[in-house]
C-alpha cells in the first residue's frame, strides 16, 4: 500500500472548506485512507501550522483550534507520529488555556526527561504547571 504524507494546507482546505475543488480533492484522499487504498502519516510541525493559520489568519478561537486538531487526530488511516504526546498536548493546552504548541514542548520536555523548561513565556508555562528555569 501507498504511504503519502499529508500537509498542513490538505487539513486546511478539507476543515475550512474555503476552495471547494481542494476541499473534494482532500476528502477523496481522506475516503481512500477509510477504504486502506493509501495509509496516510503526519507529523506534529504539521499539526502547528495548521493551529497558527487556524488562530492568526482565520481568527479562531483556541478552543476551536483545538476541536480541529482533535479531528485530525481521529481522521481514519491517518498514522500521526508522536499521536500519544499530541493527545496529552490537546488535553493540556485545553485545560491550561494556552496554545497547542506550547502544551506539545510542555509534554514533549517531560517525556524527554527534562526537569525545567527556559524560556521567556512563563505565564503559559506556569499555567503548563511546568517547572520553569531561570534565566
Amino acid at each position: 500500500m501507498k504511504r503519502v504524507f499529508v500537509d498542513a494546507n490538505l487539513f486546511m482546505r478539507y476543515f475550512t472548506k474555503d476552495d471547494k475543488g481542494q476541499h473534494e480533492r482532500a476528502a477523496r484522499l481522506f475516503r481512500q485512507a477509510v477504504e486502506g487504498s493509501v495509509e496516510l502519516v503526519c507529523s506534529p510541525p504539521v499539526l502547528f501550522e495548521v493551529a497558527w493559520t487556524l488562530r492568526f489568519a482565520y481568527k479562531l478561537p483556541r478552543e476551536k483550534v483545538g476541536e480541529t486538531l482533535s479531528a485530525i487526530l481521529a481522521l481514519p488511516g491517518l498514522h500521526l507520529s508522536d499521536a500519544r504526546l499530541v493527545e496529552a498536548a490537546l488535553r493540556r493546552s485545553a485545560q491550561a488555556r494556552v496554545e497547542f504548541a506550547d502544551a506539545y514542548i510542555a509534554v514533549s520536555a517531560e517525556s524527554l526527561g527534562a526537569e525545567e523548561i527556559a524560556t521567556f513565556n512563563e505565564a503559559d508555562f506556569k499555567r503548563l504547571r511546568a517547572r520553569l528555569f531561570l534565566l
